[in-house]
């Protein structure tokens, strides 16, 4: 009977050893083009840092599905189990935000795009601060390309998996508000 304890405790350990070396070397591929801690130095990769757990969630299960496409993202997601999907988004949620530029703000475009937000209502799903919550992503210190692309996906129904919120909010919203909205939610703190 100690015998097959044993044996079933070692089954156990590397077991558990196994499926951390795989969420290990998973954040690892993640930090090769969202960054180290989730704050992306990459043009045009999104920061995943302080997400929103279930938006993290949410997008990841949209991917492995193929129902948001990325050529990047489906090989990196393939095979990840929902247990997996739910840790990494746990811990890219915990790393702190750090703002994709240190350029400060102009303050005459920066006031543009406080007009903007206000007029599209940004602030009433993203929270006033930009911060995001449950499936609406953090806009605040977002890289600036990365947020023009997606806010011009979204109206010409390029994104896949998108929100229809999204689509409607930006149908008819000039490419030049776009441009100042994104500078504006790429330099808040």
């Amino acid at each position: 009977m100690t015998a097959v304890l044993r044996r079933g405790r070692w089954a156990w350990l590397a077991a558990l050893f196994i499926s951390t070396a795989s969420a290990q070397d998973t954040v690892a591929l993640c930090a090769s083009c969202h960054g180290a801690d989730g704050n992306s130095q990459t043009p045009n990769t999104p920061s995943i840092a302080a997400q929103p757990k279930l938006f993290i969630e949410n997008q990841l299960i949209l991917f492995r599905e193929g129902l948001r496409v990325s050529p990047q993202m489906q090989p990196a997601v393939q095979g990840l189990t929902d247990k997996e999907i739910v840790r990494l988004a746990d811990h890219y949620a915990r790393q702190p935000a750090r703002p994709a530029t240190t350029e400060a703000a102009d303050p005459a475009q920066a006031a543009r795009g406080v007009a903007i937000a206000k007029n599209l209502h940004c602030g009433s799903c993203h929270l006033p601060d930009f911060r995001g919550r449950e499936q609406m992503p953090r806009l605040a210190g977002q890289r600036e390309e990365y947020l023009v692309e997606s806010m011009l996906a979204y109206r010409d129904n390029r994104r896949t998996g998108g929100d229809t919120i999204m689509a409607a909010t930006l149908y008819g919203v000039s490419d030049a508000d776009i441009r100042t909205l994104a500078y504006y939610l790429a330099r808040l703190r």
